[in-house]
């Protein structure tokens, strides 16, 4: 499709040519799950929930940097953790990041991610203003 854009943005880890890290189509842009890589490669906050989400969500707003937007277009988040405990552990960081306008939200329980050493993984969707 000519007017969709695949981006892989240098701020984020480069995904080798596996997926596309951010997908835009006119106004609506689609985030790949963001785990805590650094943009080296470097995994941030190993065995802390807390310290991924912040990777995590510093992750998702370098994306939707790269295609003009901001936290504020983010409409829907889809969440998954490893274990019942990161719900409330990885809260602080969402609520850093989004402040009093919270995108709505699915939060998935799982046994596992693509590494055994990510907690949390989260995929957006949003529509730039």
């Amino acid at each position: 499709m000519a007017d969709v854009e695949r981006l892989n943005p240098p701020t984020l880890s480069d995904p080798g040519g596996r997926y596309t890290s951010v997908v835009k189509r006119g106004n609506m842009v689609f985030i790949a799950g963001q785990t805590a890589m650094d943009k080296d490669g470097n995994l941030v906050g190993e065995g802390d929930p807390l310290a991924q989400a912040r990777q995590v969500y510093a992750n998702i707003d370098a994306a939707i940097k790269s295609v003009g937007g901001t936290k504020d277009d983010i409409l829907k988040t889809t969440t998954y953790v490893l274990n019942r405990d990161y719900v409330l552990a990885t809260r602080p960081a969402r609520n850093e990041f989004f402040g009093d306008n919270r995108p709505t939200s699915t939060m998935l329980i799982i046994q596992g991610l693509a590494d055994p050493r990510y907690l949390i993984e989260v995929e957006c969707e949003a529509v730039l203003s």
